[in-house]
């Protein structure tokens, strides 16, 4: 992955040491170097930036008080010649310490450790947009693409190796199993009342004995959802 990192160092030559190190490692781009702090607050609202190489001593405002100020900080790895800000850029969950002069090996290995935080992040936020449920999705049927929205769709039946699909406006029968409708719909709108049948529940008409009527079709409720389903419309009973 391509990781976008600023340099912000009040002295000239930490910077350029700091951009002829990024150059040898092909996937760290410089996005911005900046001489101090106002500077780099103003590319962090601006632009995306994903690691931040910050000197401690700075003039108006130093980097540690910088850090402490930013709503959303990108990784931060401090350079200092000195060492004694050690335990409180701990406190402020920084990545790593490089202690000038640091020599490539060493930048390289703070470069890593960004590296692989980032991906841990990314693996995450990739995870969390997997689980959330999308507005509309594509259902192939009869050799064509059809957009489906999700909140238009009424029931799920299973037929065999197929699904019918049906919605406010059309049936489509593609080649999906009922498992993999399950896990891509909504938890919180779809249930499961028998193997062959799912339903949107705000779309549920009337319920009698082992029987639902959604879209003027009465559905079976099977003996093994039976108790999820009673369970799960319990609170909405008036008594």
């Amino acid at each position: 992955m391509q990781v976008r990192a600023i340099i912000v160092d009040d002295e000239p030559l930490a910077r350029q040491v700091i951009t002829q190190y990024a150059k040898d490692i092909p996937n760290l781009e410089i996005v911005s170097t900046c001489s101090n702090a106002l500077e780099a607050n103003k590319t962090i609202k601006e632009t995306k930036v994903d690691l931040m190489f910050l000197d401690v001593n700075m003039p108006k405002l130093s980097g540690l008080d910088f850090i402490k100020n930013l709503d959303h900080a990108p990784l931060v790895v401090l350079t200092t010649a000195y060492t004694d800000y050690a335990l409180e850029g701990y406190e402020l969950n920084i990545l790593d310490y490089l202690k000038k002069p640091f020599g490539f090996d060493r930048f390289f290995k703070a470069f890593q450790k960004a590296e692989e935080q980032l991906s841990l992040l990314h693996m995450k936020d990739g995870a969390k947009q997997h689980h959330e449920s999308p507005e509309y999705i594509f259902i192939k049927s009869n050799k064509k693409a059809f957009r489906v929205e999700i909140s238009s769709i009424r029931i799920i039946e299973g037929l065999g190796d197929y699904i019918k699909i049906h919605t406010d406006s059309q049936h489509l029968v593609t080649n999906l199993s009922m498992k993999k409708m399950e896990e891509l719909l909504p938890s919180r709108d779809f249930f499961r009342i028998h193997k062959s049948f799912i339903i949107r529940m705000d779309s549920i008409q009337s319920i009698e004995g082992n029987q639902v009527e959604i879209c003027k079709q009465k559905l079976p409720i099977g003996n093994n959802y039976r108790q999820k389903f009673n369970e799960r419309i319990e609170d909405r009973y008036i008594k």
